[in-house]
């Protein structure tokens, strides 16, 4: 299963569904980093060096370092889901669609409605 980190914006919700689902997560809070106003890079540092894949909410400020090249282990971007079991679903559904995160962007969107 896949080594996420999520960033402080990331519901915990999810975060625990997705631990329920195998996955080894780390968030900020628990890595001490909480309340920094750490910036995007420093948190994609932080997680490239950890070998852990970011998966945020941001997705324009995510989007925007992989476009520029940055090395990373991944970054997972994701529109907000009030159906926290749900986004999870829709989560670890794209993790196991792919053979490795390394160097690539996902993008998880919540369905229309």
């Amino acid at each position: 299963m896949a080594r996420l980190l999520a960033d402080e914006n990331f519901p915990v919700p999810v975060v625990a569904e997705l631990r329920n689902l195998g996955h080894d997560l780390l968030t900020l809070f628990e890595a001490g980093l909480a309340n920094q106003q750490m910036t995007d890079e420093a948190v994609l540092a932080f997680a490239t060096s950890h070998n852990r894949a970011v998966l945020t909410l941001n997705r324009k400020h995510f989007v925007r370092l992989h476009n520029a090249g940055a090395q990373h282990e991944g970054i997972i971007v994701c529109t907000f889901d009030p159906d926290f079991v749900r986004q999870a679903s829709r989560v670890n559904e794209a993790l196991r669609s792919i053979t490795s995160l390394d160097g690539q962007l996902l993008r998880v969107n919540r369905p229309e409605v």
